[in-house]
């Protein structure tokens, strides 16, 4: 045997042991593949009910652990239909099996050079869930017909958050930094700015969206601050996700990294974060809050699972009065 030969055979066997240790993996945590009907009903209808109450677990708050002055302005959300749609597409495709094989064997191979973000992109998997149109809606306090002129949506990744709040404006402006998901968003026709372009672009954004972005980034409140002076005056507002319990990395290359400036959330419960970030992080930037609600950051998931959820805080800031006054 010629050693060509002898490295296409090993390489063949490799990939071939590959795919049998990923399906072996995958028959230990699903009941897809249960033979015994009635064992197979049973697993699932157990899974089910865990799962429902997982799921109410996403929205829970314990308004008396915030503080005075955000308690009032915490709203209330449920599981909705479009999160469920969501949940629904996400099981769908963790099924598609040899889908789901091709993207872990190019994810194992790509992910020492390429971001997961950029990977994701690359094999359109992974699009994100932050809130459905009535939830947005609920949060700003407007009806489905409100307009306004321009958003920015930065970060927008795969532009699909992006577009439950782009059709309540007539110009929808958005930031990325992995190619591929320029790629997607360009597709969708909105407008890309340069990460140091949206600020000095001449004019002012009525709604600018950080969702998942704050623990991102190598300077947050550099990021607050800029944000804040390009928002239109008096109306213009902030629409801010963050993970909690908050804990900053950026991701240069396939590698994990501490930011430059590195944020100290106070508290460790979700009501405590919370407060702390109102109270001490939003102020020094120039914010009040405006309302915040708890929400699931769901992300499509792989063949180990069928989603992944992570616990969201969802704020609505708007510029403070003497905002003029803090520190740039």
């Amino acid at each position: 045997m010629c050693p060509v030969q002898l490295r296409t055979l090993i390489f063949v066997a490799w990939v071939l042991g590959y795919v049998a240790f990923l399906l072996s993996i995958r028959r230990m945590w699903t009941g897809k593949h249960i033979r015994s009907p009635l064992v197979r009903s049973l697993f699932l209808s157990m899974v089910a009910e865990g799962e429902a109450a997982d799921q109410q677990e996403w929205y829970r708050c314990c308004p008396d652990l915030l503080g005075e002055s955000v308690r009032p302005l915490f709203v209330q959300s449920h599981l909705d239909s479009d999160t469920k749609a969501f949940l629904k597409r996400s099981q769908e495709k963790s099924g598609w099996l040899f889908t789901q094989l091709y993207h872990s064997l190019v994810s194992t191979v790509l992910s020492p050079m390429v971001s997961r973000t950029s990977i994701n992109g690359f094999l359109g998997r992974g699009s994100m869930f932050v809130f459905s149109p009535d939830q947005f809606q609920q949060l700003l306090r407007i009806d489905p017909d409100w307009k306004a002129e321009r958003l920015l949506d930065l970060g927008a990744g795969d532009g699909g958050v992006t577009e439950v709040m782009g059709v309540h404006f007539r110009q929808v402006y958005v930031t990325e930094v992995s190619p591929p998901m320029k790629w997607h968003l360009q597709r969708r026709n909105y407008t890309l700015l340069a990460i140091d372009e949206w600020q000095h672009t001449g004019f002012q954004y009525d709604v600018i969206s950080s969702l998942n972005l704050l623990d991102r980034c190598d300077d947050p409140l550099h990021l607050l601050r800029e944000i804040r002076s390009s928002l239109v005056p008096k109306t213009g507002r902030l629409v801010l996700a963050a993970v909690l319990p908050f804990q900053p990395y950026i991701e240069v290359g396939g590698k994990w990294e501490r930011p430059k400036e590195h944020l100290k959330i106070a508290g460790k419960m979700w009501e405590e974060q919370v407060t702390n970030l109102c109270n001490e992080v939003f102020k020094r930037a120039g914010f009040e809050l405006e309302a915040v609600t708890r929400l699931p950051y769901l992300c499509e998931g792989d063949m180990y699972n069928d989603y992944y959820v992570l616990d969201d805080a969802v704020f609505v800031l708007k510029a403070s009065e003497d905002a003029s006054d803090s520190p740039r």
